[in-house]
């Protein structure tokens, strides 16, 4: 048996309440349905962000929204490159699309908003040194600090070698990263002989 509309919208504003942002498919778990939704958005409660996202309509941003809702929009990508470094404060680049990691055979998502980069990854190169972070309501995956360096490396040719190396200095004065954290994820995505002779200084000349 359904939900009555106005349990329908109390079980909305509930989940609204929370904060951040919302997902269509969490609300339908609750059994909330997209009627009750579009009755919100007539009368201004709530916004819709984005196709199948939503949040209150008095809500202010945060400085990582985009993160979460790219997230939302490609639940099996994994952050990367330079938004993980931005992510984990080893860049001042502000990159004008989230990098987003995805499978090397999977299939890749049509996103309106916003603006998406995606790479392939494959195997351990996409599932290792991953964290979840709550990011406005919603759980993001992000590489961590030494996976996201490496990877940077690797990808140079897309994203400027400045920025691999403004992250790679930045995680080692702030120790964010250690050289053996380094070695073992640039050998994994077999980047560390380019990456060593920058290690090697930056140690150098901190010690």
């Amino acid at each position: 048996m359904s939900h009555p509309p106005a349990k329908q919208r109390d079980t909305a504003l509930h989940l609204f309440g929370q904060g951040g942002l919302v997902r269509m498919h969490d609300l339908r778990d609750l059994g909330v349905g997209p009627e009750t939704v579009a009755r919100l958005v007539r009368e201004g409660t709530v916004v819709r962000v984005a196709r199948g996202l939503y949040e209150l309509a008095d809500t202010t941003p945060g400085a990582r929204r985009s993160l979460a809702e790219a997230s939302a929009r490609v639940p099996k990508g994994v952050i990367c490159l330079t938004s993980a470094l931005q992510f984990h404060e080893l860049t001042l680049q502000m990159p004008s699309a989230v990098w987003i990691a995805i499978d090397r055979t999977g299939w890749k998502p049509k996103v309106e908003y916003p603006p998406i980069r995606f790479v392939r990854f494959s195997g351990q190169n996409l599932t290792g040194g991953v964290k979840r972070h709550l990011i406005e309501g919603i759980e993001v995956p992000i590489f961590e600090p030494a996976k996201s360096i490496a990877d940077c490396f690797r990808y140079r040719n897309k994203i400027g070698l400045d920025i691999a190396l403004e992250g790679l200095r930045e995680g080692l004065r702030s120790r964010r990263v250690t050289p053996d954290q380094l070695w073992e994820l640039a050998r994994m995505a077999r980047v560390w002989s380019v990456m060593r002779p920058y290690v090697e200084a930056i140690v150098a000349d901190g010690a």
